[in-house]
């Protein structure tokens, strides 16, 4: 098998993106770049609960797993579960887990491996790896370093769309504040009332009416421009 540095090196060149699954998916991608033997690929997250095929370089790869998830027991899940790495040398005898077996065998899946992708204690996913042949990550020396890389990967990954949802969540909060001030000052003047019954009013609408005080704060805004109108026109142009 390839070198350590090899199976990792292009995990260098992961560009973090808006969103957690095209990360995922350049993971995926790079593992059966790097990784000797490796012809598929997929990474196992939880969500809302339940084991999901979240990414995969191959359409066969999820409909392998699946055999996994419906009967709760595979490899890729005690490699979650357990933190460790699991491997099989040939799916037509393997009797840990005969429904996956039969079904990676099915689909011309020899031989598997897969890496849990941890964050220091805790496991967050699972890398898997097929391949067409067989037993043929009984090095798995790199595939492992290329598993602890890709967790690192997985984490920083994370933290980035964690950032950037908050980023938004902030830009959304003051963008939501400036049109409510805008609000505020259209009531004020058309009214003659101070801020807090300029508030108060915006308020009282966005309860009557059930909706978010920014949208009655926006109607307000985009009222009073329907009402000022556009510019007339010069009349000493043309």
């Amino acid at each position: 098998m390839q070198s350590p540095d090899r199976a990792t090196g292009d995990l260098a060149s992961v560009v973090f993106e808006e969103r957690l699954d095209a990360n995922l998916q350049q993971v995926a991608d790079i593992a059966v770049r790097t990784v000797q033997g490796c012809d598929m690929a997929g990474i196992t997250l939880i969500r809302r609960g339940r084991p999901v095929t979240a990414v995969f370089t191959d359409p066969e790869a999820p409909e392998i797993d699946t055999a996994q998830y419906e009967t709760g027991e595979g490899p890729c899940l005690d490699a979650f579960r357990r933190s460790e790495i699991v491997k099989i040398s040939d799916t037509r005898s393997d009797t840990r887990w005969p429904a996956f077996a039969r079904t990676a065998a099915d689909h011309g899946v020899l031989s598997t491996l897969s890496l849990p992708l941890a964050a220091g204690d805790d496991a967050i996913g699972a890398l898997n790896l097929y391949s067409h042949g067989l037993d043929q990550f009984a090095d798995d020396s790199a595939a492992q370093v290329f598993g602890l890389q890709a967790a690192v990967v997985l984490a920083n990954a994370q933290a980035f769309v964690a950032s950037h949802e908050l980023s938004k969540e902030l830009e959304r909060a003051l963008e939501s504040r400036a049109v409510i001030e805008q609000a505020k000052g259209i009531i004020i003047a058309t009214r003659r009332c101070s801020p807090e019954e300029a508030f108060e009013v915006l308020r009282s609408q966005s309860q009557y009416e059930n909706r978010k005080l920014r949208e009655v704060a926006r109607e307000v805004v985009d009222g009073a421009g329907r009402q000022v109108g556009p510019p007339e026109a010069d009349a000493s142009s043309g």
